[in-house]
């Protein structure tokens, strides 16, 4: 009888911020099994208090069986953090990663939370995405329907280009969890024709996220293979 994983992921990998979680639960060996919802789904309802995604389920902890419900994902990428601190998912302040504090790594992740995710994902990829699948749109008349949004979404682009390393990953050689909340964004930002505005920096920053196994192994049922909720 197979022995059930000890942490369930409960989103659909076309969820951006699931992926964060999977990208982290992949790059440091922790075997899970992923319940695939879309938000406000009755799974999704059953296990966060506003049906969003993801939660993760902690099914044993200190040796007991407990079933534990763990939302939003700085939460749980904290708690994976802590119970497996290595392979590193930190930024080492010094000249390699650019960074005087470690702390500007999760400055990285609170504004891609909360702003690369409006600021792509919702005014930009989503409508266009939408007017696509739809069919009744031209091509022009898409691309007014966005012109705003690209606007927004050129200046958050710029904002995170300027707090990231020269050349490697976000902050350097090793990926962080700033590049796991970055990645997910503009793997979909890349399925659209918007993805002409994306600075040579960034293009390279993707083609060398895009070599970790752990990206490999979360691309199933996301936008970038052509997926759909």
């Amino acid at each position: 009888m197979p022995v059930q994983p000890l942490y369930t992921i409960i989103g659909t990998p076309f969820s951006t911020f699931t992926r964060t979680i999977t990208l982290g639960l992949q790059y440091k060996g922790l075997e899970y099994e992923q319940l695939a919802t879309p938000p406000q789904s009755q799974l999704a309802q059953e296990n966060h208090p506003f049906a969003y995604l993801p939660t993760l389920i902690i099914h044993e902890v200190d040796g007991k069986r407990v079933d534990v419900k763990l939302r939003e994902s700085q939460a749980i990428v904290r708690y994976i953090d802590r119970i497996a601190p290595e392979p590193s998912l930190h930024v080492r302040p010094g000249s390699e990663s650019g960074v005087l504090l470690e702390e500007k790594m999760w400055e990285f992740v609170s504004l891609a939370a909360c702003f690369g995710f409006p600021m792509i994902e919702a005014t930009v990829v989503k409508p266009r995405v939408a007017a696509m699948d739809e069919g009744k749109l031209t091509e022009d008349e898409i691309r007014e329907k966005v012109k705003d949004g690209v606007i927004e979404l050129k200046r958050y682009l710029s904002v995170a280009e300027s707090l990231m390393a020269p050349e490697g990953f976000a902050f350097g050689p090793n990926p962080t969890w700033a590049d796991f909340f970055l990645y997910p964004l503009l793997a979909d930002l890349r399925t659209i024709p918007e993805w002409e505005v994306v600075s040579p920096r960034l293009v390279t920053w993707m083609a060398k996220m895009d070599g970790l196994p752990a990206v490999q192994a979360t691309a199933a049922g996301t936008l970038s293979v052509g997926a759909r909720p």
